[in-house]
């Protein structure tokens, strides 16, 4: 039978606090998404394309006393036909964890360019959505909220 080195146990004890302690810091309530790196994030999922401000619908309360479920609809202006229709909306948030919330498929046997969901807001910000068109155009809607009880993070 063969007995570890102590120093050995010890190292190895060692990376698995520290993987430990790296993986808490990475979830931690503190850890929040900046507003370039939803820039980012929009980038990518418009692959670097212009943006059309407008014919998106962002309905989500202004003032909200919890972030922790937060009704959100999202509605696109499209005929929603074959040659012209919504392919995907994207909703992305400012301050969350993470930048970009959900994303959803849509075609022309969708009917109408409509979603509705609940989503959790960390503290007041922007939350845009994005839609990617049939044509390869993108169309965007923004509403900037205000949450006084935040979710996703809590001050100890």
């Amino acid at each position: 039978m063969q007995q570890d080195h102590p120093s050995e146990g010890a190292s190895r004890r060692a990376v698995l606090t520290g993987a430990a302690s790296a993986a808490l810091i990475a979830v931690s309530p503190a850890a929040r998404a900046t507003m370039s790196e939803m820039d980012e994030a929009i980038r990518a999922f418009t692959k670097g394309a212009p943006i059309k401000q407008g014919g998106v619908k962002v309905d989500i309360p202004i003032l909200l006393e919890s972030g922790n479920s937060v009704p959100a609809v999202v509605s696109v202006e499209s005929p929603m036909t074959p040659a012209d229709h919504v392919v995907k909306v994207a909703l992305f948030n400012e301050k969350n964890p993470l930048p970009q919330i959900a994303i959803f498929t849509f075609g022309p046997k969708s009917g109408r360019a409509w979603v509705s969901t609940r989503i959790r807001l960390s503290d007041s910000q922007k939350v845009v959505a994005v839609a990617q068109m049939s044509d390869g155009g993108f169309r965007m809607g923004m509403i900037e909220v205000i949450v006084t009880l935040p979710a996703c993070a809590e001050e100890r």
